[in-house]
């Protein structure tokens, strides 16, 4: 069966829409703040929310198998609907804190039944050159984290209801988009029916471990570096006495990722995910330990470092994910996915968690960051034997 040129695009045009729900949370997190009167702790439950959301919403999705039971399609099309009416509860005229806190908790909630789903279509319709295709999907939805920051560097003076009610209707859109226009890929398997085994299944296999370990490496890493990329900026800025636009640039480094996912994706087709997924990481490893010495750069030179540290960070999660996808069990496909995301995000909690402490605790030294190394070269480690395996792409 020959794949329609315009599968990609919609797939990936679809998945920004729907994650859209949580970016544009963050983007407004200041405005929600002042209308619910919020302290710091409840901005940072409100914050978490969404977080510990998508965790709990990607252990059930998975534990139930629901994408591999259910078309793909019809999955990732209900959940943009329930993630965008979620995302609205905020809206009601009877406003309180609890409301907001369930109204982000369900967003996140839904949301894995966007973005590990919308992975799963991908896997269907490629069979090669699945690294190129996710290369595309995860650099939209890094372009999509990087978005807040430049919203804030811009000025633009918006209403956040006004945000909410246009995000959750191009939300259901790109549901709706999905629904109507990807059927099923060529290469899906007929699903296996409710079970508790679907990531064990998959773990059996020496090549899925490899990728799955290699994926929580790169998770302990990488959204530790996104949160805390203004935090770094701001301590150069005050260490320096730099000038510098904060948010312009926490979106620069942010979006490189893209490139770099994009690209890396192009060199899959030659030399294959597990190659690029290693020299991407490889690379973040070194800026996380060259990172002690940064502060101490002329300020083009600092932020040309971190241009090098955003780019690589993230190169490898599309590959990663790719790999996940082409050793997991065919019929346990999508919960597999699922299951790998929502380990990959609970060791995110924790790292940011971690990081954050020892800001705190150290006076915001640049020795704090080498606290993030231990996660690339776990996974360099864990990777390694794939690249005497055969090529994934």
């Amino acid at each position: 069966m020959q794949r329609p040129n315009h599968i990609l695009p919609l797939i990936v045009l679809s998945q920004f829409a729907g994650t859209s729900l949580w970016f544009s949370g963050n983007a407004i997190l200041t405005e929600i703040s002042k209308a619910f009167q919020l302290q710091q702790d409840g901005l940072a439950i409100v914050t978490s929310s969404v977080l510990i959301g998508f965790i709990t919403g990607t252990f059930l999705y998975a534990i139930t198998a629901i994408a591999d039971r259910f078309k793909p399609s019809v999955v990732f099309f209900i959940s943009s609907l329930l993630a965008a009416s979620a995302n609205l509860l905020i809206l009601l005229p009877q406003q309180d804190f609890l409301l907001l806190v369930l109204s982000r908790f369900f967003v996140g909630f839904f949301l894995a039944g966007i973005y590990p789903v919308g992975m799963k279509i991908a896997a269907e319709w490629y069979e090669k050159g699945l690294g190129k295709a996710l290369g595309y999907l995860v650099g939209a939805l890094v372009m999509g984290t990087a978005f807040p920051h430049l919203l804030k560097q811009s000025g633009w003076d918006y209403n956040w209801k006004h945000v909410l009610l246009f995000t959750s209707s191009v939300a259901a859109a790109g549901g709706l988009i999905i629904y109507l226009f990807v059927p099923r890929g060529p290469f899906y398997k007929k699903g296996s029916s409710y079970s508790f085994d679907a990531f064990k299944n998959s773990f059996r296999f020496p090549n899925f471990r490899a990728a799955s370990f290699g994926y929580f490496g790169h998770m302990w890493e990488l959204y530790a570096f996104w949160a805390f990329v203004p935090v770094i900026l701001n301590i150069y800025t005050k260490q320096n006495a730099a000038v510098m636009n904060v948010p312009f640039w926490s979106f620069i480094i942010i979006a490189a990722g893209a490139i770099g996912c994009v690209a890396g994706g192009y060199i899959t087709l030659k030399q294959g995910s597990a190659k690029v997924a290693y020299a991407g990481m490889l690379v973040s490893f070194c800026c996380c330990v060259l990172s002690i010495f940064s502060f101490a750069l002329p300020p083009f030179l600092f932020l040309f470092f971190l241009l090098i540290w955003g780019f690589a960070v993230v190169a490898d999660s599309p590959q990663f994910s790719s790999i996940v996808a082409q050793t997991a069990v065919a019929e346990n496909k999508g919960s597999a996915l699922t299951i790998v995301t929502c380990i990959g995000f609970s060791i995110t909690v924790a790292s940011v968690y971690v990081l954050n402490r020892l800001f705190e605790q150290f006076m915001q030294s640049p020795y704090v960051l080498l606290i993030l190394a231990p996660g690339p070269l776990f996974g360099l480690w864990k990777l390694k034997p794939l690249l005497k395996q055969k090529t994934f792409n």
